[in-house]
């Protein structure tokens, strides 16, 4: 058997363009930023089970609210809306009071943020009792 090193060689650096860098060539730029405003982009979970390490999840959206209102949320706006007026706060939309009354049943839902909210990482948790006790007046962030 016999081997054709050089001429395989210099035919792939022929095809590539050269092996050196051309003298025109400049080095990569950092990119650009698109937007004024730091980012806001949030992936969304509904799920059956007491904590997200074992729920079954159910459903799932995308949310973006900066630099435009967009995601797979049924109400972006609405849900975008909600969150700065909470201040990016989960606790203030998930925990907040009602007069409804809700059963005692144990079947919890748990609910997650995970992602990016005006620029700072987001990772929220939060398990309601029931699915009453999930839709029982908070808002429109998990409402989907």
């Amino acid at each position: 058997m016999r081997y054709i090193t050089g001429g395989i060689a210099l035919g792939l650096a022929v095809s590539l363009g050269g092996l050196a860098p051309s003298a025109g060539a400049q080095p990569a730029q950092p990119p650009e930023p698109q937007s004024l405003y730091a980012p806001s982009a949030l992936v969304l979970t509904v799920g059956q089970g007491a904590d997200a390490a074992t729920a079954g999840i159910q459903r799932a959206v995308t949310l973006s609210c900066t630099p435009t209102t967009t995601g797979t949320h049924p109400d972006p706006a609405g849900a975008c809306a909600e969150l700065r007026t909470a201040d990016g706060n989960f606790d203030t939309v998930t925990m907040a009071p009602s007069d409804r009354i809700c059963t005692k049943e144990w079947r919890p839902v748990v609910v997650t943020a995970e992602g990016v909210w005006e620029g700072r990482r987001v990772s929220y948790e939060h398990t309601f009792p029931n699915l009453c006790g999930m839709t029982d007046g908070k808002g429109r962030i998990f409402a989907f």
